[in-house]
């Protein structure tokens, strides 16, 4: 995937032919690069399980292959200088792509929910880490389902666009909602006229990503924070920061099928991100008071003990007091 992202970046260079406004090599690239860092993830998190590795082995491999598969057909189609997606075309390529979308899309759903079950019933790490795969692959797995509705979110009446070739291509379906194809964001695409499903669908995919940075940021932060060595209060913040981004995926996922851009939020959306934002730091700012508060009560009671001890051994007992 990666080799694959680095060969879509010199096309970028080397081929000038554009695709509804961009480089035919854009979408190849940005497939490449995400697929690769949900493969790299989804392979260290495989290696981690006490229970079931070689069955997570053949998932992993089949998800590969179903990954290449995917990504391969976006790659032929561009190469082929047409489009990927929503290409409703009978020529032999659309119809290739058709086909190889609807062999390969299904399992990378259907195994990310199996590695969420498997990751579900046992722990892979200390209690922040489980916590950071368990909500990160939840979200993945939402992810995906979105990515299902993007096919009838919008433009259920056939339209017709050009391919870089100059070709009539007939469309069904497509990203934007209320305007299929209307102007998109530098390099992500996403609609700046419309909803875009793919927001969500890209912010839930690589939640795991975000939860497991913010695990391994707290594990530092242990170090020189006593109140954060305990791994329950470090799961307890990772499992807020999971709710706080479950919010935000769910806030993104509604916006879109509304039809506001995520460029231009309207009044609702911002009220809906506000409520997520206060809940989460309010609710974070519980769990650091009490964890600060745990910590520091046995350092306040150790003089206490010391000295209790040292009166202990310093005084003789009343049975030797009785004895002298």
């Amino acid at each position: 995937m990666f080799t694959l992202t680095l060969l879509s970046a010199v096309g970028l260079l080397v081929d000038d032919r554009l695709l509804m406004g961009e480089s035919v090599w854009v979408k190849p690239m940005k497939f490449g690069f995400a697929m690769g860092v949900y493969g790299l993830t989804l392979a260290w998190l495989l290696s981690k399980l006490s229970k079931g590795r070689r069955f997570g082995w053949w998932l992993g491999t089949v998800f590969a292959v179903a990954g290449l598969l995917d990504v391969g057909a976006v790659l032929y189609a561009a190469a082929h200088g047409t489009i990927s997606h929503f290409n409703n075309n009978a020529e032999p390529v659309a119809q290739t792509v058709r086909t190889v979308f609807s062999i390969g899309v299904a399992p990378l759903l259907l195994i990310t929910l199996i590695i969420a079950v498997l990751v579900l019933i046992q722990r892979t790490g200390d209690r922040a880490m489980t916590c950071a795969l368990r909500a990160g692959l939840g979200l993945a797995v939402a992810s995906m389902a979105v990515a299902l509705w993007l096919s009838n979110s919008s433009g259920a009446t056939p339209r017709t666009v050009t391919d870089a070739n100059g070709n009539p291509v007939s469309m069904k379906g497509g990203h934007g909602i209320g305007d299929p194809d209307g102007n998109g964001m530098f390099l992500t695409n996403w609609s700046t006229t419309g909803g875009d499903l793919r927001v969500p669908h890209f912010v839930g995919l690589h939640a795991i990503q975000v939860l497991l940075l913010i695990t391994a940021i707290l594990g530092v932060l242990a170090t020189s924070h006593s109140w954060l060595r305990d791994e329950r209060v470090r799961a307890r913040l990772v499992g807020v920061a999971g709710l706080g981004y479950t919010g935000v995926f769910a806030v993104l996922t509604w916006q879109a099928k509304r039809g506001i851009p995520v460029t231009r939020l309207d009044r609702q959306t911002l009220i809906a991100f506000a409520g997520v934002a206060v809940f989460t730091l309010v609710t974070a700012a519980a769990v650091v008071v009490a964890a600060r508060r745990r910590s520091a009560s046995p350092t306040d009671a150790m003089p206490a003990q010391i000295c209790s001890a040292a009166s202990a051994h310093a005084s003789p007992s009343p049975s030797v007091r009785s004895r002298s």
